[in-house]
């Protein structure tokens, strides 16, 4: 059986929804944050729950039963690991964690024939070079500019809850759980969550244009059948019921055009933040080939173009560099390059392209 998803785009355009924060909130009953690690690159939240004296560390059922506060919780803490910690605590377990990432690095290229790395600039506690301390975002709750829900059984045994996914397929444990607890997405994303979808196109996009979800005011609704968690469009392709084909985002002076398959940061206001840093910290200049590997919609090459050489991106998903190209082209930047394909694969021969140079 196919299970329908829906590609929503921002709604509420007078508002910027946000990226990197988590909410804020911290239920009672709950201990202090085990601090995040960083392994193998990745970071991991750990959150330890309180127990009464004498009870049993139990494992949580995977059959699907009332719903109740345990599934919001559950998911909370996938979609956002760190939803328990006040946001100022949430910078300082990110700060923690981006310190081992650096010290792991270090420490391999100390071993890789025997460099030693050293720096004249401040030093970080532990550290050869300065960390400089985590930015805010300056949007913390409801900042997603698009969210992407699916239909399928819930908790209750309910087939057309409208969601997000919880479990494995392997394991034969996939429920769908709503995510209108969740602080990251907007209040007029819930509102499209909230309702019940018809697996039938047509009637979802008559409830959106001219029923109940019409209050949203989606700016375009796209449907894919899916029997997978996650598949691209590649693999089934989007179908756009109503609307604009893609979404628009002004970006540090730039206009952004992004598909429902490509990769852009869900927090505006945090992009401009991220990006504007990266600009000031990468040392570009005239005469630097700026290379952007994995790039998604090539937003912080084309951010810096005006002050590099070139700028050669790299991005596997073929409809991210058609955005990255029309963005290029749109707002007049002529010393980009977009390539599509495994960065693996094409790197090596793009820098043996640009040897000479």
């Amino acid at each position: 059986m196919h299970s329908p998803r829906c590609f929503l785009s921002r709604v509420g355009l007078t508002s910027k929804p946000g990226l990197l924060p988590w909410c804020a909130t911290k239920p009672p009953g709950w201990s202090q944050l085990f601090l995040g690690s960083a392994c193998e690159g990745n970071f991991t939240g750990m959150i330890a729950k309180k127990r009464q004296r004498g009870q049993k560390s139990q494992k949580k059922p995977s059959h699907v039963g009332p719903l109740d506060g345990s599934w919001q919780e559950r998911l909370a803490d996938v979609v956002t690991p760190l939803w328990r910690l006040s946001y100022e605590d949430q910078l300082k377990v990110k700060f923690e964690a981006q310190k081992k990432i650096l010290w792991r690095l270090e420490s391999y290229l100390q071993k890789l024939n025997g460099v030693n790395v050293t720096t004249s600039a401040p030093r970080a506690e532990g550290l050869a070079c300065l960390l400089h301390p985590i930015i805010p975002s300056p949007v913390i709750n409801g900042y997603r500019n698009k969210s992407t829900f699916s239909v399928n059984r819930g908790p209750d045994g309910n087939p057309k809850t409208v969601g997000y996914y919880l479990g494995t397929w392997r394991d034969r444990s996939i429920v769908c759980v709503r995510s209108n607890h969740l602080k990251n997405i907007p209040e007029k994303h819930n509102q499209v969550a909230q309702e019940e979808l018809s697996v039938q196109k047509e009637a979802v996009k008559k409830f959106f244009t001219s029923g109940p979800g019409a209050v949203c005011d989606l700016t375009s609704l796209y449907f894919q059948e899916s029997t997978m968690v996650r598949c691209s469009h590649q693999q089934s392709p989007y179908q756009l019921l109503f609307g604009e084909p893609h979404l628009y985002e002004d970006l540090l002076g730039l206009k952004i055009r992004i598909s429902p398959d490509a990769f852009f940061q869900i927090n505006t206001a945090g992009a401009e933040v991220l990006y504007r840093t990266v600009g000031e910290l990468s040392g570009v200049n005239s005469n630097t080939i700026l290379l952007d590997i994995c790039c998604g919609t090539g937003v912080i090459g084309l951010s810096l173009a005006q002050y590099a050489s070139q700028v050669l991106g790299i991005e596997l998903v073929e409809q991210a560099v058609q955005d990255a190209r029309w963005t290029a082209a749109f707002n007049g930047i002529t010393n980009c390059e977009f390539h599509s394909g495994r960065a693996e694969k094409i790197l090596s021969q793009l820098l043996k392209s640009k040897e000479d140079g």
